[in-house]
């Protein structure tokens, strides 16, 4: 077993026992090379069945998101049938089911856009509470799902519905820029205030969170805004670019000045989203789920809306590579008939 969920910018891979991967891929930049890349990771596991999840069809190198829901179906079943002997395929639906990719070419939009559902099931799976919540932060976006009953209960389940009640929310802990965040920040070393910032991609929330410690280096990563390491020395250089500073007149003081600011405005963001959803839905979640590799974000959020919730940690129960493949692990599980 193999579950696959391909997003515009990373792909994850688990296989439901324990084991799980993600790598950069930047869809928009490469579509062409999507078989290939997918092919590679199924020949490393040599699957008997692949099961697939996507959210990389809206990625603006497709004319549409029917054009990207066809095109990542044609890449997974090449992936399949590039190695003997071929494995079966299954792609995950909005509504819950795992269909044939014919079914999908016939229905494009049920398969749109579906992770957040399968990782949905799998938060619902560790709640015990009739109202909860479960909330993703990934390096690109949060996903906020109500979970009522020990089930998924969302108020939307497409991308337009979902951004629109605030379930899916377009910020998150790595390529989110700065300048999308913030118009302003503070520089302690040139005295009081705040500053403007230059409306460019100089820097990311990734480095903000380097910063902060909300997410560990990575000296091999060059997916940064400047394709320098993903290092507290190189985020350092990137906020002050934001500012048009100078390095050596950017203290480490004034980063993390410059990081806490940030953070406190994302956090922001995301507490509006989740007390949004809340008062759609009329209640406050007894539980809260956390996933994704930024819950550093997370648990922010929710000190600023100051209820008194219990958080259950998918990376403390499962490790934080699978935590961060949730959707792919939700999916084999699902696919087995392991998870409700």
């Amino acid at each position: 077993m193999l579950a696959l969920d391909i997003g515009g910018a990373n792909i994850k891979a688990a296989d439901g026992l324990g084991w799980a991967a993600s790598e950069p891929f930047p869809l928009w930049r490469q579509p062409e090379m999507l078989a290939d890349t997918l092919a590679r990771m199924v020949g490393a596991r040599s699957p008997r069945r692949i099961v697939a999840t996507m959210t990389g069809e809206i990625a603006d190198c497709f004319p549409s998101r029917e054009a990207g829901v066809s095109h990542i179906v044609a890449a997974v079943e090449a992936a399949a049938r590039a190695h003997a002997p071929p494995a079966t395929i299954g792609i995950y639906c909005t509504d819950g089911t795992v269909v044939t990719p014919a079914t999908v070419r016939e229905h494009p939009s049920r398969a749109a856009a579906a992770n957040w559902h399968a990782m949905a099931r799998l938060a619902a799976a560790h709640v015990t509470a009739s109202h909860a919540m479960a909330i993703d932060v990934g390096s690109t976006t949060t996903d906020i799902v109500p979970l009522a009953d020990t089930a998924p209960a969302p108020l939307a389940c497409d991308d337009v519905g979902r951004m629109a009640t605030g379930e899916l929310v377009y910020t998150g802990v790595e390529r989110t820029p700065v300048a999308a965040i913030v118009r302003t920040l503070p520089w302690p070393g040139m005295g009081r205030g705040r500053r403007p910032i230059a409306s460019e991609r100089y820097a990311d929330a990734r480095d903000a969170w380097l910063l902060l410690g909300g997410i560990p280096e990575d000296a091999a990563a060059s997916d940064t805004a400047d394709g320098r390491p993903a290092t507290r020395a190189a985020a350092r250089t990137r906020l002050a670019r934001m500012l048009l500073a100078d390095p050596e007149a950017f203290s480490a003081a004034d980063a993390l000045a410059a990081a806490e600011w940030c953070a406190r405005a994302q956090a922001r963001i995301v507490a509006r989203a989740i007390d949004r959803v809340s008062r759609s839905v009329g209640w406050r979640p007894t539980n809260v789920v956390l996933s994704g590799h930024g819950a550093c974000l997370a648990h922010r959020s929710l000190a600023l809306l100051g209820w008194p919730v219990e958080t259950i940690s998918l990376p403390d129960l499962l490790g934080p590579d699978v935590a961060r493949a949730a959707c792919a692990h939700a999916l084999a599980l699902i696919d087995q008939g392991l998870l409700p």
